[in-house]
């Protein structure tokens, strides 16, 4: 039987990361990162936009490339508003904690 590895999964703009409490912090703050990600997905789906409009005026014929963009910029666009909801989610978990 094969073995099988996982890899570990990295999201855009999530890199430069790192724990609070470790050294050499530097790195972007969270609304630098959740701007970068939120200009990724836009310019996905802009891209898909893009390549949908010149497949359909004929400029080219690769349908093939015309969905995968389209699937990506749906996919990202999803992953997106379920980080909105969890961020929102947390933020009300928050305000309803007594002090």
């Amino acid at each position: 039987m094969k073995e099988v590895t996982m890899q570990p999964v990295t999201l855009p703009g999530l890199s430069a990361v790192k724990s609070p409490g470790a050294p050499g912090v530097g790195g972007a703050g969270f609304s630098e990162i959740l701007s970068r990600s939120i200009a990724e997905v836009n310019g996905q789906s802009q891209e898909a936009d893009l390549l949908v409009k010149g497949l359909a005026a004929g400029e080219h014929a690769n349908i093939h490339e015309t969905m995968i963009a389209m699937e990506k910029s749906g996919i990202s666009f999803r992953m997106m508003t379920r980080v909105q909801q969890k961020v929102i989610d947390a933020y009300r978990e928050v305000m309803r904690m007594q002090i």
